[in-house]
């Protein structure tokens, strides 16, 4: 019986185009949709994987990665004496303006890592030794600063060439590959004592502190620990993730947009599937009415409606997956498109379909449930 109702789905050519069509087009708004708000909400703490640290502990005022309020120097010293800390690693964020030899600029985030260890710097090496960067005047640029760069000056820039910050003429020593900040203002790296000197002078200068805890210490732990020590304010990656994107869902638009459209998909998808099975169930009615007159029972053709909706189901996701990944690969390259597809999406999607699905059928099913096996031999 499944079969046939298979058979009777597909057997309207054009209706079962447009279900499937409606389907799909829903599975591909809502999860490409979604890819792109966790892109831009990833390039919110764009930071924190340029700069890994189990543990970032900032000025007692911070919500979001991206602000950042100078802290005493003498702060370091005392998130290295709590008990449980490995090692502590200073990080100095500034911004500041890249001048090109054209008369043009680029805002940029001069970030100073540590000295010795250079802790802080991205793990993605493209050109150049990260050990230069002890030689005097060295810098390290993010491979979105040589882009745009070399679009404004007609030429590519590299290791070796000259360029200018604040007044400070600096050699270029590393290209690494970061993740781009929200904002477009890329990252150039120099060691912590060097951006003092670049940056204009501030009482203040350190941006945050850079910490791995002890093996076998709970991070949460030890984030408490450091918070009542030293009166600052210690997060975990995650939690200061999330904090951020706290930050921009109470205080943007960009949530909200974003649910906008993920919710018109889903409005679509159910509208067009709904009037679609309803059509195809109000077209196929005497066929049902026969199976009924021939013994077929309520529950049976019920679940021959639910077999076609979540038949049809199935294939409109594979195919909107299919797209949206399609999509992805595409973009996978680019820098100046966000989109970041974890597991968590697609079995949202899912499910979210299969109730799009279900609640199709609900339509059809009630339909069903009131025929009268008597109406299929009159006239």
């Amino acid at each position: 019986m499944f079969q046939i109702a298979i058979q009777m789905l597909m057997g309207d050519k054009v209706k079962y185009f447009i279900l499937i069509c409606a389907l799909s087009f829903s599975t591909l708004l809502m999860v490409q949709q979604s890819g792109i708000f966790w892109g831009v909400m990833r390039w919110t703490a764009s930071m924190m994987r340029n700069s890994k640290a189990p543990i970032w502990v900032a000025d007692p005022g911070l919500v979001k990665v991206s602000d950042s309020k100078p802290m005493r120097d003498t702060d370091l010293a005392r998130v290295r004496s709590v008990h449980g800390v490995e090692w502590a690693m200073p990080l100095y964020v500034v911004p500041q303006i890249l001048k090109l030899y054209n008369g043009k600029f680029l805002n940029i985030q001069l970030t100073g890592v540590d000295d010795s260890t250079l802790l802080g710097l991205p793990q993605k090496l493209i050109e150049g030794n990260y050990e230069d960067l002890w030689k005097s005047d060295g810098v390290i640029l993010d491979a979105v600063v040589v882009e745009q760069i070399s679009h404004d000056l007609d030429k590519p820039i590299g290791v070796g060439d000259l360029i200018d910050i604040n007044d400070h003429e600096l050699k270029v020593v590393g290209i690494v590959k970061g993740d781009r900040a929200l904002f477009g203002s890329p990252s150039v790296y120099t060691t912590y004592s060097r951006a003092i000197e670049v940056a204009p002078p501030t009482r203040r200068h350190l941006s945050y502190v850079l910490v791995h805890p002890k093996q076998g210490e709970n991070l949460d732990v030890l984030t408490k620990r450091i918070e009542a020590e030293t009166n600052l304010k210690a997060f975990t990656e995650e939690k200061l993730f999330w904090s951020t994107l706290l930050w921009f869902t109470l205080n943007t638009g960009i949530p909200l947009s974003f649910f906008t459209t993920i919710l018109l998909g889903f409005i679509v998808g159910i509208v067009v599937s709904g009037q679609t099975f309803y059509s195809f169930v109000y077209e196929n009615i005497g066929d049902f009415g026969a199976l009924k007159a021939m013994g077929a029972s309520n529950g049976l053709l019920q679940r021959m409606i639910l077999v076609q909706a979540i038949t049809a189901g199935f294939i409109g996701y594979g195919i909107g997956l299919f797209l949206t990944a399609l999509f992805g690969f595409l973009t996978m390259t680019s820098t100046k498109l966000p989109f970041f597809l974890s597991w968590q999406t697609p079995l949202i999607t899912f499910i979210l379909i299969l109730f799009i699905c279900i609640s199709s059928a609900s339509i059809g099913i009630r339909k069903i449930s009131k025929i009268d096996p008597a109406e299929v031999f009159r006239e």
